[in-house]
């Protein structure tokens, strides 16, 4: 599709394992001007102000979904679905298209951007059922992760963070779906590699 045809901006995901930086990359590209959405949170938000996503959580896991300020009960959702798969399938179910509709109305409202950004910890490769172009994996190895899981979050262990890191999706899938790949291993320049993906996607030279 050329410049012409396009009604809207590139759509690009950046992801990454815990500790990898991805945030710390959608801080730089936000500086550059660059809308940037945060698909984790803006689902935590839906899930308190979106009145169809309240109704059908509501109805999935009954009235303690929320308490009586109307705040969604997390840690006890938390309880209901850890050992029921079944029952975190239907609230996925029940938050996902939401979060879908939400994004695609942000979108809209960038249509003069060149391109967005969309993170998010869990990603399907661009065109795999998403609305993503393409999808930017931030990598580093898991030992630097571990250090600077440790150093942000001091109370956990070496053993819990490896048990998070561990739940996620490998670091060979991950980079099974990357178009491209930000080097965050303190070795490389991280800035230098974000300002040459900024420049090829406000011109566009985008590879098909």
């Amino acid at each position: 599709m050329n410049q012409t045809e396009r009604k809207q901006p590139l759509q690009i995901g950046v992801t990454g394992g815990i500790g990898s930086g991805k945030s710390t990359v959608c801080r730089v590209f936000r500086a550059l001007g660059v809308p940037v959405y945060e698909a984790d949170e803006r689902a935590k938000w839906l899930t308190e102000h979106d009145p169809i996503l309240k109704a059908d959580i509501t109805r999935i896991l009954g009235p303690n979904a929320y308490d009586i300020t109307g705040r969604y009960n997390r840690a006890w959702i938390a309880a209901q679905v850890f050992a029921d798969p079944d029952l975190l399938l239907q609230l996925n179910n029940a938050i996902h298209p939401r979060v879908y509709a939400d994004t695609a109305l942000w979108v809209r409202s960038h249509a003069d951007q060149s391109y967005v950004v969309k993170e998010a910890a869990i990603m399907r490769a661009a065109g795999d059922g998403n609305s993503l172009d393409k999808v930017i994996v931030v990598h580093a190895s898991i030992a630097l992760r571990v250090e600077r899981i440790r150093l942000r979050d001091p109370h956990r262990t070496d053993e819990e963070i490896l048990n998070i890191i561990n739940r996620q999706i490998s670091d060979d899938e991950r980079l099974a779906m990357a178009d491209y790949v930000l080097e965050n291993d303190e070795q490389q320049l991280l800035l230098p590699q974000i300002l040459a993906l900024h420049t090829t996607f406000t011109t566009r030279k985008v590879a098909d």
